[in-house]
C-alpha cells in the first residue's frame, strides 16, 4: 500500500476509468502526479526555478515526453540497449503538450521551468499521448506554480459513424477522423490530427464534443488541488518596469509604427528595415547618459510596434502587406524542375518557397520504427529542412529541431491520406521539402509542393491536397476580431491564432491549431474554416495550373515494379538454400526482388528502372513456380546416369526419371553410351505418382516411331 496517495478519478462516457495519483512518488519536484488508465501508467513531474534570468523576457519551458521500453517488456535496439534522444514520435507528443501548456502561464512569468513526462507501464488498449496532457496539468495543479489552468487533453475520434473520446488503437484503425484537442473549462487552446476529407461543420462537431470532456477533466484537477492544499501560488516578480520609459516610448513611438505598417509595404525586409530605423532612432536620442532602463527598450517597443500593427488590422480592417483579409498571396510554381529526381516541384507563395522532392524505393527502403508502444515499418515519410538562409540568418546546421519535425509530421499527415492503398502503392515514398524563403506557413508551402511532386513522380494520388494558414486578430474588450488568410510571419507572432488546415476539393485531411488568447467562440472557428476552404480551393485552381492530375507513367529513370503472387509453398524454392537461388536472379538480371508472405500467399515484388532486367527475372521466378502438367514437353539436362536410366531436371529444381525404356523406341540393354550428364535433351512428361509425387519422363514419344519391316527367307 503507497502511502499518503491521494487519489482522484474520471470516469469516461463508456465506463473506462482514469486515475489521477499523487503524494507517493518524485516528492522532491514541485509538482509530481501519477496518472492511470488501465495498466497504462504516467509519472508526470514539474519543476520551475524561483526566479528568472538576468535579462529574460520570456517563458524558458522545455516538455519531455518519453515512453521507457521496459513499460512494455521490451528492450531497445541498437548497440547501448538504452533510451536515448527522444524519437520523432516522442517529440511530437512533447510539442502537443507544450504548446497546449504554454499559453496557460502568465504572460510575465520568465522562470525556468521544465515538465516530465514518462511512459511507466503501457497497455495495448490505450494510447499514452492523449493522457499527457492532462497528466502535465495535473501536476502543475498539485504544485506551487502559477498557472492559468487547469487543462486537459483527449483524442476524439469518429467510429463507425459515432464521435468517441480516447479511442482504442484498434478503433482507431476505422477511424475517420481522429484529433487531439486541448482546452481549459472556458475554451480551446489546441487542434491537432487528420480526417478523411471531412467537412468544416464535422470538424467543429468533433471539436466541441472533445471540449465536453475536457471540462470534466478540469474540474476533477480542481478538487485534486484543493485536496492537496495549493490552491495558493507562490508570489513571483519576474519583470522589470519603467512607466515613464513606456510612457515616453509610446508617445513618441506609436505613431511612427503606425505610419509604417499603414503604408502595407509587402516586402518583409523592407518593413523591417524602417521599423529597426525608428527604434535605433530613439535610442540614439536618448544619448549615452540617460535614466531609464536601457534593457526594457526592445521589449517595450516590441510590444509598440505589435500594437499598431494589431490596431491597423482590427480597425481599419487593413493588412501589413495591403492584402484583403482573405486574400492569398502571389503563387507559381513548376515541376520535374530537378531532372534525376523521381518527381520534384518548386511552390511559391509570396515570400515563402518550397522545393520538394519524391523518392520512391523499395521495400527494403522502409522506415523500421522501434518504440517502447510503437513498432514496425513506415514506407511513406516526410522530411522538412528550414534552413537558416531562407530566412537571411546565419544558422549552423545541427540537423532538425523539434520545429522541423512537427512542420514535416504535420505535412505527413495531410498528404497520405490521398496515397493509393494496399498493392496500389508497391513503393516505399518519401518526400523532402526544403525551404527556401520563408515569410509564414512554410509547412502549408510544403503541403502543395509536395501534392505536386508526388504528381509529377507519377504516383496515382486520388486528389491533391493543398493547406493555409489562417489568422486572428482579436480585441476581447470590444469582441472586435479579423480573420486573416495565408498569414505572414509577421501576422502569425502579432496576431492570437495560427490555425493551419489542409484538405481536397472534398474536404480537411489534416489540422494544427495554436491560440495564444482566452477563447475562441465557436461560431468564429467556424467562420475561420470556411474562409480557410475558401483559401485551400483558391490555392487549388492555382497548382492545377501547372498539374491538375498524377502523370500517367513513372519517369524513365524511376523502378518499375511488377508484383505477383505464388503458393505459399513455393517460397522456399523461389528462396533457395540459404538465399542463394534468389541471390543468383538479382545478380543476373539487376533487378530487386521482395518476397513476403502475405494473406497466406507469397508475394513477389520485383523493382527495375530496366524493363529487359524485370523481364528477365519474372521469366526466370516464373519457371520456378511453374508447376509440371502431364503431357507438356519440356527441355531438360541430364543430372545422374543409373543402370535403369536417368535423372532429369526438366524444370528448375524438378527431376523426373527418364527410365531406360523411355530413352529411344528400340531396346536398350545397358545405360552405357547412351546419355551423358550435363546433356540437353527435349523431355515430355507422361505421369506423376500419386502416392509419392514423382514425375515419369519419356524421350521416345517425342521421336517418330519406327516403321515395321517384313522379314525374308
Amino acid at each position: 500500500m503507497l502511502p499518503n496517495v491521494i487519489s482522484k478519478s474520471i470516469v469516461l462516457e463508456d465506463g473506462r476509468e482514469i486515475i489521477i495519483e499523487t503524494g507517493a512518488l518524485a516528492k522532491q519536484a514541485d509538482g509530481a502526479v501519477v496518472v492511470k488508465m488501465g495498466k497504462a501508467m504516467l509519472l508526470a513531474t514539474v519543476v520551475s526555478k524561483k526566479e528568472a534570468g538576468e535579462g529574460v523576457d520570456f517563458l524558458p519551458m522545455s516538455v519531455d515526453y518519453q515512453e521507457k521500453f521496459a513499460a512494455s517488456g521490451k528492450i531497445p535496439g541498437g548497440f547501448l540497449k538504452r533510451e536515448g534522444r527522444l524519437s520523432d514520435y516522442e517529440i511530437l507528443i512533447s510539442r502537443i503538450v507544450d504548446r497546449a501548456i504554454r499559453p496557460i502561464f502568465p504572460d510575465d512569468y520568465h522562470a525556468d521551468t521544465n515538465i516530465a513526462i514518462t511512459l511507466m507501464s503501457a497497455d495495448e488498449d490505450v494510447l499514452p499521448d492523449c493522457l499527457a496532457g492532462l497528466a502535465a496539468s495535473a501536476a502543475l495543479a498539485v504544485s506551487d506554480i502559477p498557472f492559468n489552468g487547469p487543462i486537459s487533453e483527449v483524442r476524439v475520434g469518429k467510429v463507425d459513424g459515432k464521435l468517441t473520446i480516447n479511442p482504442t488503437p484498434k478503433q482507431l484503425e476505422t477511424a475517420s477522423m481522429e484529433f487531439i484537442v486541448a482546452g481549459s473549462e472556458e475554451f480551446i487552446l489546441m487542434v491537432e490530427g487528420e480526417a478523411n476529407e471531412i467537412s468544416e461543420d464535422e470538424m467543429v462537431e468533433a471539436i466541441q464534443f472533445a471540449h465536453e470532456e475536457i471540462k470534466k477533466h478540469c474540474k476533477v484537477q480542481k478538487e485534486l488541488t484543493i485536496a492537496v492544499g495549493k490552491e495558493v501560488k507562490r508570489e513571483y516578480n519576474h519583470e522589470k518596469s519603467d512607466s515613464a520609459l513606456y510612457d515616453k516610448m509610446h508617445a513618441e513611438l506609436y505613431g511612427k509604427c503606425y505610419e509604417v505598417v499603414a503604408r502595407q509595404i509587402a516586402n518583409k525586409s523592407e518593413r523591417s528595415e524602417l521599423i529597426k530605423a525608428i527604434k535605433e532612432g530613439f535610442i540614439e536620442s536618448l544619448g549615452e547618459e540617460h535614466e531609464f532602463e536601457a534593457s526594457l527598450i526592445g521589449p517595450y517597443f516590441s510590444k509598440i510596434h505589435k500594437e499598431a500593427a494589431r490596431n491597423l488590422t482590427l480597425n481599419e480592417k487593413k493588412r501589413l502587406d495591403g492584402r484583403k483579409l482573405d486574400e492569398v498571396r502571389p503563387i507559381w510554381s513548376v515541376v520535374d524542375y530537378l531532372p534525376s529526381a523521381h518527381g520534384s516541384a518548386i511552390f511559391t507563395r509570396g515570400e515563402t518557397q518550397s522545393i520538394t522532392t519524391c523518392t520512391l524505393g523499395t521495400k527494403m527502403d522502409e522506415q523500421m520504427v522501434d518504440g517502447a508502444m510503437i513498432s514496425g515499418y513506415n514506407k511513406f515519410f516526410l522530411h522538412y529542412n528550414f534552413p537558416g538562409f531562407s530566412t537571411g540568418e546565419v544558422k549552423i546546421n545541427r540537423g532538425p529541431g523539434r520545429r522541423e519535425v512537427g512542420h514535416g509530421n504535420l505535412a505527413m499527415r495531410a498528404l497520405k491520406k490521398v496515397l493509393p492503398a494496399g498493392d496500389d502503392n508497391p513503393y516505399t515514398i518519401r518526400i523532402v521539402s526544403d525551404i527556401l524563403e520563408s515569410n509564414g506557413s512554410s509547412s502549408m508551402a510544403t503541403v502543395c509542393a509536395g501534392s505536386l511532386a508526388l504528381m509529377d513522380a507519377g504516383i496515382q494520388i486520388k486528389s491533391p491536397v493543398t493547406g493555409i494558414a489562417m489568422g486572428m486578430i482579436s480585441d476581447a474588450k470590444t469582441g472586435n476580431y479579423s480573420i486573416l488568410s495565408d498569414i505572414l510571419g509577421d501576422e502569425d507572432h502579432l496576431g492570437d491564432m495560427d490555425f493551419k488546415v489542409t484538405g481536397t476539393e472534398k474536404g480537411i485531411t489534416a489540422c494544427q491549431m495554436d491560440l495564444k488568447v482566452e477563447g475562441l467562440d465557436y461560431s468564429v472557428l467556424k467562420e475561420a474554416l470556411y474562409q480557410a476552404r475558401a483559401g485551400r480551393l483558391y490555392i487549388m485552381e492555382e497548382i492545377k495550373k501547372t498539374l491538375s492530375a498524377p502523370k500517367p507513367d513513372l519517369k524513365p529513370h524511376t523502378p518499375r515494379s511488377f508484383m505477383m503472387s505464388i503458393p505459399k509453398e513455393l517460397i522456399g524454392a523461389v528462396i533457395g538454400p540459404g538465399g542463394k537461388v534468389i541471390q543468383e536472379i538479382q545478380k543476373d538480371t539487376g533487378a530487386t526482388i521482395i518476397i513476403e508472405e502475405k494473406d497466406n500467399q507469397g508475394k513477389i515484388n520485383i523493382f527495375s528502372n530496366n524493363q529487359d532486367s524485370m523481364n528477365a527475372a519474372i521469366s526466370r521466378i516464373r519457371a520456378i513456380v511453374a508447376q509440371p502438367e502431364i503431357g507438356e514437353t519440356y527441355t531438360g539436362i541430364v543430372k545422374n546416369i543409373m543402370p535403369f536410366g536417368a535423372f532429369v531436371e526438366f524444370m528448375p529444381g524438378k527431376d523426373g526419371l527418364l527410365h531406360i525404356s523411355e530413352i529411344k523406341w528400340e531396346r536398350l540393354e545397358n545405360m552405357e553410351g547412351v546419355l551423358e550428364p550435363g546433356e540437353e535433351i527435349m523431355v515430355k512428361l507422361i505421369d506423376v505418382d500419386k502416392k509419392t509425387g514423382k514425375f515419369k519422363l519419356s524421350r521416345k514419344v517425342l521421336i517418330p516411331k519406327p516403321e515395321k519391316t517384313d522379314k525374308k527367307d
